[in-house]
């Protein structure tokens, strides 16, 4: 098992900044979830730890020793891709197996014993003689999983692993890995841009953003306590609620309109924040403010109801036997102590 460092780490091409001097530790046996939107870095910072990227500056140390000079294959680590990278004319097992006759394992019995092993942890172990275009994308990525698993590394990284998977089967694949980590206790590093995963998967989440990891924590203090706009609008499904406006003595307007009593003083450049769950549908002149219904969306375990005021929308979530019709007046109640507020211009949460 192994610790990554990442320090001072640095990936340019030209004029752009992949990765911005960016620094990180990933404890021992801990799952990382780097998370952000497509060209945020998270992916070349993968990379740059197999080895597959040349850092322009900075330092990967794992296990406690640097690895900048060397090669993918001697750094002790096992990637799992997103087209999961299998041998069309191998079979499952020849598949899993092959990691293990690079590495120059030749006892049969023991290539035997292993390969069983490993296919068992994800249940393969009626599929071993089929080759992957007789499999289903769920059995082809745990094909590659269990090619991962066999060589007992160090560090799994895994780039964007259940991208390529329907709906249901990401819900699956999901609650497998989760196992698989919880019993073979890896250091593991997962790139994604699904929030649900990262949200259900880690230990901690490195949210990132224009090369830089904007902010690092479990996902629960992700969740509840983001730390910039950017953070706060990218975590949660539906999104938070984000309102331009400003301050004026402690009240929060918006076009003139009086949105929440959430403190603070006065001040302009404001935005409020507010998760759909946190708010609550009322009557007309018993919330906080009455709006339009816009748009009423039964999900399925709730009902989701966009209201829209002055131009903006506003998604509050209700129970599921909530009927609002489309045009009706409701109130909208908020709960100033579960809002958020940033500064509009650099993106940082503001101090009560």
């Amino acid at each position: 098992m192994a610790s990554i460092s990442l320090r001072s780490l640095t990936k340019r091409w030209g004029g752009f900044v992949a990765v911005d001097d960016q620094s990180l530790e990933i404890h021992d046996r801990e799952f990382l979830v780097l998370l952000g939107p497509s060209g945020c870095g998270k992916t070349t910072t993968m990379r740059m730890i197999a080895g597959l990227e040349e850092p322009t500056a900075g330092e990967v140390w794992i296990g406690g020793r640097l690895v900048n000079d060397e090669l993918p294959k001697d750094r002790d680590v096992a990637m799992v891709f997103q087209n999961y990278g299998l041998y069309p004319h191998m079979t499952v097992r020849g598949n899993i197996a092959y990691p293990l006759k690079v590495r120059g394992v030749r006892s049969t019995a023991e290539i035997d014993e292993r390969v069983r092993a490993a296919a068992a942890k994800v249940q393969l172990e009626e599929l071993l003689d089929r080759r992957p275009r007789a499999l289903s994308g769920g059995q082809r990525q745990r094909v590659a999983l269990a090619r991962a698993i066999v060589r007992t590394p160090q560090v799994f990284l895994m780039d964007e692993p259940l991208s390529n998977l329907d709906a249901k089967l990401r819900v699956s694949m999901r609650a497998e890995l989760k196992h698989l980590s919880h019993e073979l206790r890896i250091t593991t590093v997962y790139v994604t841009h699904d929030q649900i995963e990262a949200m259900t998967l880690a230990d901690r989440v490195a949210v990132m953003n224009h090369g830089r990891i904007q902010q690092l924590g479990t996902p629960e203090e992700i969740y509840d306590d983001p730390k910039t706009l950017f953070v706060a609008g990218f975590i949660g499904s539906p999104a938070m609620n984000l309102v331009e406006g400003e301050l004026d003595h402690g009240r929060f307007l918006a076009a003139g309109t009086v949105i929440a009593e959430v403190g603070g003083g006065t001040r302009s450049g404001v935005v409020l924040g507010a998760r759909p769950e946190d708010l609550a549908i009322s009557e007309p002149g018993t919330g906080s403010f009455d709006a339009e219904v816009y748009a009423s969306e039964l999900t399925g375990e709730s009902v989701l109801v966009t209201v829209e005021i002055s131009g903006r929308r506003i998604a509050a979530k209700a129970d599921r036997q909530t009927r609002r019709a489309i045009g009706e007046t409701v109130g909208i109640r908020v709960d100033p102590a579960r809002t958020y507020l940033f500064d509009t211009a650099s993106g940082d949460r503001l101090a009560r």
